[in-house]
């Protein structure tokens, strides 16, 4: 009986059988398995003999080997289905871990999956607050750059315009640094003219000149 079981599990990849079947098979099935390993004369003689079938020893060494050759053992799963009408046994699934697709599946994605370390995620999140930390200051500099440059703009328009236009007061009359000694004389001959006392002092200066000479 185990020995048909096997070979039915080997060829079907599954089976549906009492729990206390399945767990006498799991014994029988696995060291089978285990000898598929290694593919020589010697191995296939000892899985026939167990067997006593041809073509569940060919499939066991030519499909069920090579997906089971990285695995150190387990290579069968029983699920549990409940109990049975009629004599109420408990029935459930025997089948080869590898060739169910579904379970494969999950447990590619739980590997993918790394674990985290409540160190590594104090570092990293203190370096995700240090980078928080220097974006703001960042946004800050730019804020106060931005608000500097309009003020800087006018205080160089307002120097431009002071050394463009330099004043000098002179006796209460303005008058810019640029201006050559003839346009001072003008000036000093427009003053003596409107002022009755300094043509009095110009005439007594030329007088006494005249005097002395």
């Amino acid at each position: 009986m185990l020995a048909n079981m096997a070979s039915s599990l080997i060829v079907h990849k599954r089976l549906t059988t009492t729990v206390a079947k399945a767990k006498a098979l799991r014994q029988y099935v696995e060291p089978i398995i285990t000898r598929s390993k290694v593919d020589d004369t010697h191995s296939r003689r000892v899985v026939f003999s167990y067997l006593q079938d041809k073509d569940s020893s060919r499939v066991l060494f030519d499909e069920v080997a090579e997906k089971i050759a990285e695995r150190p053992g387990g290579y069968t799963r029983i699920i549990k289905l409940g109990n049975r009408l009629g004599d109420n046994a408990e029935m459930c699934m025997i089948e080869l871990v590898d060739f169910n697709e579904v379970y494969n599946q999950e447990e590619k994605q739980a590997k993918g999956k790394t674990r985290r370390s409540r160190r590594g995620s104090k570092k990293k999140s203190s370096t995700s607050q240090e980078a928080d930390t220097s974006t703001q200051a960042a946004s800050t500099t730019e804020v106060v750059a931005e608000a500097e440059e309009p003020q800087s703009q006018e205080e160089n328009a307002v120097a431009e315009s002071e050394t463009q236009e330099e004043v000098v007061e002179l006796s209460g009359e303005v008058v810019v640094e640029d201006t050559t000694e003839s346009e001072v004389d003008e000036i000093e001959e427009e003053k003596s003219d409107d002022d009755p006392q300094a043509k009095d002092t110009s005439s007594e200066n030329d007088d006494e000149k005249e005097a002395k000479g």
